[in-house]
């Protein structure tokens, strides 16, 4: 039986932590596409409320959560931490496993941590309707409960294969009073383009991201919001890895090893960036492990250099680990992870040598999926199978080696509304993916030439 860690809702983190304080080389700028020029607030401030701005420039160490944020982070907040003694038994583990379980927030993931900060900010400056993008649906689930609780309309573009797979995410989109359109779609001058190219196009988060911020762009009283990727949003995410450092702390625990999937950069970030401290600072020895999809390898395959964070080019250059935001990933079920780059920070922190990068054909993530099913009932979303498959590789060279180990991952979501990944795998509708090399390393070129 696993064994469940609790904290009381009074030692929930009152600050969320910025690893930028603590980068031993700070992140690079982005610029303008146009000028090549470190962008200012005033270039930001059609997307985004100045807030936001702030935190995504700020290099203090703890910046203090709102408390009408804490109100409502305890929902769900704090999360438990599991001993994951089943898993650990199925395995004949000599390691320890913890997992901070996300999946009891009303969307089913850790996506809220950051939606609800994000709404509150665009609350505070009067704005009147988001627009976002979502992969797998789980941010768009999260940005419409975020939104509904402030009184903001929101309109979602859900990544069309993920809108075709996915049905139940958008009724609870819609259940919470979102707009959610397949994307790409013909209300957009972004998502018209790639359609007249391909129009039976299945989409991608760089597309849908082109269309939110084109949408946005347009009204004053519309703001952009993004699930992952950007300073802010990793920012916010961190309180799940202060409350880890707690609740491990209560079992007289500390990890070695720290595990998270890794699509844009928020779920990695917040269980790794508050452990990450200790290895910047105090120089524990800590593995942090960003997994991501074989089908979308950007950064085990990818090039560190500025690329857009969309496909239509609408964004900044962003400095990053990417496969060119004309990358057109594989249909996996993994939505979320379907992204063509890595957060600044994080690729910063890989080009460092600080965190780790491992690829994983869905096969095997969806193989772990099951087993953690089975011995700890919890169904996994097909991204969290990510962390998992990467622990079961851990526990085997832990074994190999004959080292034990403490580890920690992010179980980062439930996959009850993702059933019919699931049912595709048991039908042996799901395959591996391989890449030709035109296809995995193609765009760059292009992108070469966006270098400042």
């Amino acid at each position: 039986m696993s064994k469940k860690i609790f904290l009381n809702e009074s030692e929930m983190p009152r600050h969320w932590y910025n690893i930028v304080a603590d980068m031993p080389n700070k992140p690079l700028p982005p610029l303008h596409p146009g000028t090549k020029q470190p962008v200012g607030p005033e270039d930001l401030a059609p997307l985004f409320p100045m807030e936001l701005i702030k935190q995504e420039v700020s290099a203090e160490q703890y910046i203090e959560i709102p408390d009408q944020v804490r109100d409502i982070y305890k929902i769900w907040r704090p999360s438990p931490l599991f001993r994951a003694t089943g898993l650990e038994k199925l395995l004949d583990s000599n390691c320890k496993i913890y997992y901070k379980y996300e999946g009891v927030s009303p969307s089913g993931s850790h996506k809220p941590n950051t939606a609800v900060a994000q709404a509150y900010y665009n609350k505070q400056e009067g704005v009147k309707k988001i627009t976002t993008e979502t992969g797998a649906g789980q941010w768009g689930t999260a940005l419409s409960f975020a939104c509904k609780q402030f009184g903001i309309e929101c309109d979602v573009y859900m990544v069309k294969i993920s809108f075709d797979q996915k049905p139940y995410r958008k009724i609870m989109m819609n259940m919470f009073g979102a707009n959610v359109y397949a994307s790409p779609s013909d209300r957009t001058q972004a998502g018209r383009n790639i359609l007249a190219q391909d129009p039976n196009s299945t989409g991608s988060l760089g597309i849908a991201i082109s269309e939110a911020i084109e949408m946005a762009a347009q009204d004053p009283d519309t703001k952009y919001s993004l699930g992952s990727v950007l300073n802010h949003v990793l920012l916010h995410q961190t309180i799940i890895g202060q409350e880890a450092e707690k609740q491990l702390e209560m079992a007289g625990d500390f990890p070695d090893v720290v595990i998270a999937p890794l699509g844009g950069g928020s779920n990695f970030a917040g269980i790794a960036f508050p452990f990450l401290k200790h290895k910047i600072i105090g120089g524990k020895n800590i593995r942090a492990i960003a997994v991501e999809p074989a089908s979308c390898p950007k950064l085990t395959k990818g090039k560190f250099m500025y690329d857009f964070g969309d496909t239509a080019g609408y964004t900044p250059l962003l400095p990053m680990y990417t496969l060119g935001h004309n990358f057109r990933p594989a249909a996996i079920h993994a939505g979320g992870l379907r992204y063509h780059g890595a957060s600044v920070l994080c690729s910063q922190l890989l080009k460092d040598n600080l965190i780790e990068a491992q690829a994983i054909q869905q096969l095997e993530c969806f193989e772990a999926g099951i087993a953690f099913a089975k011995s700890e009932g919890i169904i996994p979303a097909p991204e969290a199978t990510h962390a998992i498959a990467q622990v079961i590789r851990e526990v085997n060279r832990a074994k190999e080696e004959g080292t034990p180990k403490t580890i920690l991952f992010n179980m980062c979501g439930h996959g009850f509304v993702d059933m019919q990944a699931y049912a595709d795998y048991f039908e042996g509708k799901l395959t591996n993916h391989e890449f030709t090399d035109e296809e995995l390393f193609g765009n760059l070129p292009e992108v070469d030439a966006l270098q400042p």
